[in-house]
């Protein structure tokens, strides 16, 4: 299954219910809803700095994850970003595709 990186910063409002909930708590509220859509963790982590969350997920598809980033953002207590991740092996694929892509000017 394609890997995601899934990075989350609560809202003042959203650390609120992280104090009221613990982070263990969230941790299992998360993970349910990743199985929910289609998805394993893999990790999940707490951060200090610009994000509060990081997690490492497989989902089956885009639509599965996007279904998870859209859910988690439309309640206004998190502020989420998926990345999708590639193996080495995929960016050795992508580099061997000749595209004769002409950059802007040359």
């Amino acid at each position: 299954m394609p890997k995601y990186l899934l990075t989350a910063s609560y809202t003042a409002e959203g650390l609120r219910g992280l104090q009221k909930d613990k982070a263990s708590g969230r941790v299992r509220a998360a993970t349910a809803a990743i199985e929910a859509a289609g998805g394993k963790v893999e990790c999940f982590y707490y951060a200090l700095g610009e994000d509060d969350v990081v997690g490492i997920v497989d989902y089956p598809d885009n639509v599965s994850a996007a279904s998870l980033s859209l859910a988690v953002s439309a309640s206004g207590l998190v502020r989420t970003r998926t990345t999708a991740l590639m193996t080495p092996e995929e960016v050795d694929r992508a580099l061997e595709k000749n595209l004769n892509y002409r950059a802007p000017g040359r």
